[in-house]
C-alpha cells in the first residue's frame, strides 16, 4: 500500500499507439476533436542510435526510443541527465517468436543479436546507448499492471531523490501462436517525464493514492479498446484529463483489487 500520495509535475509526454503516431494526435483525439481512426502502429527511425544499433533496433525499441525522446524534446530536457523507469508487460514479442522458431527447428545456433534484444532490459540498454545516459534506470513489468507500477516507481524516486524521473512504459504484440495466449493487437507506448518542481514546461500536477474505486473507461469504444488490449494505454484516463485541461480524478487499473487515484490539477 501507499503511506502517504505521491506527488510530481508532469513536463512532457510521449505517445504512440494505433491510429495515434504522436502526442499530439493522441490529445485531438481525446479531446474529441479528431476522430479516432484504428491504423497500424507508425514507429519512428531511432535517429539517436548509431547507425550500427539503429539497422539491429526491433519494433520495440523503435517504440520506446520514440516515446521518450518525444517525451523529452516537449519538455526542453536533456536526456542524458535523466533518471529512467521502464516498464513493459513482457519483452519484444517478434525476437520471442524468432527465438521459439529457432529452437524449435534442428539447427538451435541462436543469433546474439536475437540473444540481447530478448531480455527484458533491452530497451533501456538501447536508450543509455543513444542518450548517453549514465543515471539511474530501473526496468520492471507487472503483466497488465505494468503502467501504473512504473508510475509508483517513478512518483517514489521523484519523492526520495527530487530528480525528475522519466517514465517509459510500452508493450508489444506477439505473432501466432503465441498471440492466441497473449493478444496485444500491435505495439503502443506512453511516456511521461515528471519532476518535483514545478517549471516553466510543467503541465500539471498528479497526486496518486491506492483506490478501490473501478477504473475509468472511456466513452469513444475504439481507444476503450486500446486501454484494454495494450496495457501501456491504462495511461488513456488520464491522458484524456490532460489533454482537455479539467482537474479532478481519474482511477487507473492496477494490482486488483487495489487500483490507483490520480488527482490531477493543469497549470
Amino acid at each position: 500500500m501507499i503511506a502517504t500520495p505521491l506527488q510530481a509535475w508532469i513536463n512532457g509526454i510521449g505517445l504512440i499507439a494505433p491510429g495515434l503516431p504522436d502526442w499530439a494526435t493522441a490529445a485531438a483525439a481525446l479531446r474529441g476533436e479528431a476522430g479516432y481512426v484504428p491504423a497500424p502502429s507508425v514507429l519512428p527511425v531511432p535517429l539517436l542510435l548509431p547507425p550500427a544499433e539503429r539497422r539491429r533496433a526491433s519494433r520495440v525499441i523503435r517504440l520506446s526510443l520514440g516515446v521518450g525522446q518525444e517525451a523529452v524534446t516537449h519538455a526542453g530536457a536533456d536526456a542524458s541527465t535523466l533518471a529512467t523507469v521502464f516498464a513493459a508487460s513482457g519483452a519484444d514479442g517478434h525476437n520471442c517468436h524468432s527465438l521459439c522458431e529457432q529452437l524449435a527447428g534442428e539447427d538451435r545456433q541462436i543469433s546474439p543479436t536475437r540473444f540481447h534484444n530478448s531480455v527484458h532490459n533491452a530497451a533501456a540498454g538501447y536508450w543509455g546507448i543513444a542518450t548517453r545516459s549514465m543515471a539511474p534506470c530501473q526496468v520492471l513489468g507487472a503483466f497488465d499492471a505494468s503502467f501504473g507500477a512504473g508510475l509508483l516507481d517513478a512518483l517514489a524516486q521523484v519523492a526520495l531523490d527530487g530528480q525528475p524521473v522519466l517514465l517509459v512504459a510500452y508493450d508489444s504484440e506477439y505473432p501466432e501462436p503465441l498471440h492466441a495466449k497473449r493478444d496485444t493487437p500491435d505495439c503502443g507506448g506512453v511516456a511521461l517525464l515528471l519532476s518535483a518542481q514545478r517549471s516553466e514546461a510543467s503541465l500539471a500536477s498528479i497526486t496518486v493514492t491506492p483506490s478501490r474505486a473501478p477504473a475509468d473507461v472511456l466513452e469513444d469504444a475504439a481507444l476503450e479498446g486500446l486501454r484494454q488490449n495494450i496495457p501501456a494505454m491504462r495511461a488513456l484516463p488520464l491522458l484524456q484529463r490532460l489533454a482537455r485541461g479539467t482537474a479532478g480524478p481519474v482511477v487507473l487499473d492496477y494490482l486488483a483489487p487495489m487500483q490507483l487515484q490520480v488527482e490531477l490539477q493543469p497549470c
